[in-house]
C-alpha cells in the first residue's frame, strides 16, 4: 500500500510539472504568434509584395530550439496575412510556406548535421522563395519571369532570416534563461 502511495504522489508531481510545462510552452507559442504578427503589421510597408523584407522572419529560426515555435510562427503568419494586400492566396500559401519551413527548421535542429546552425534559416528562405515567388508569378506579376519573383522573395528572406535569425540564435545559445524557456 505504501509503495502505491509513493508512486501515486510521484505521478501527481509529474503531472503538475508536465501541466505547468505545457502551459508555459503554449504561452510561448501564443506570444511568438503575437510578436510575429505585431512586427509584420507594424512594418507592413516592408512586409508584403514582390520585394519584401518581413522582419518577423528573423524569428523563423526558433523551431530549431522548440517545436512549439512551429505553432507560434504558423498562427502569427495567419494573423499577419489576414490583412495582406495580396488577399486570400497570401493567407493560404504564405501560411503553408511558413508551416513547412518551420517544420524543416525543427528537424534541422534535431539532426546530426555538422553545420546545422548555419542551415537553420535556409528552409524559410528557400520555401518562401519557391512558394511565394510562384504565387506572385501566377496571380499578380504575370509579366515577370518566375525566377525573378523567386529571387526577389528569396533575397528579402535571406536578409531577414540570416541577418536577424543567426544573431538571435547566438543570443539564445548564450543566454541560459532564454535557452531554458525554449527547451
Amino acid at each position: 500500500m505504501l509503495k502505491n502511495s509513493k508512486e501515486a504522489s510521484k505521478n501527481i508531481v509529474k503531472e503538475k510539472h508536465n501541466s505547468k510545462s505545457k502551459t508555459q510552452k503554449i504561452t510561448f507559442a501564443a506570444l511568438l504568434a503575437a510578436i510575429y504578427a505585431a512586427l509584420t503589421l507594424a512594418l507592413s510597408f516592408l512586409s508584403y509584395g514582390p520585394v519584401q523584407f518581413r522582419i518577423a522572419e528573423g524569428l523563423t529560426v526558433l523551431p530549431y530550439f522548440s517545436p512549439y515555435a512551429i505553432y507560434g510562427l504558423f498562427i502569427g503568419c495567419i494573423a499577419s496575412n489576414i490583412i495582406s494586400p495580396m488577399g486570400i492566396p497570401d493567407l493560404i500559401f504564405g501560411s503553408i510556406a511558413t508551416l513547412i519551413a518551420a517544420i524543416l527548421t525543427y528537424y534541422i535542429g534535431r539532426s546530426n548535421l555538422k553545420y546545422k546552425k548555419v542551415l537553420a534559416p535556409l528552409p524559410s528562405v528557400l520555401i518562401n522563395a519557391i512558394i511565394i515567388g510562384t504565387m506572385l508569378k501566377i496571380l499578380y506579376v504575370k509579366d515577370m519571369p518566375l525566377y525573378l519573383n523567386m529571387i526577389y522573395v528569396g533575397v528579402g528572406q535571406l536578409v531577414c532570416c540570416y541577418g536577424l535569425g543567426l544573431p538571435l540564435m547566438s543570443i539564445i545559445e548564450k543566454n541560459k534563461s532564454l535557452n531554458k524557456i525554449l527547451k
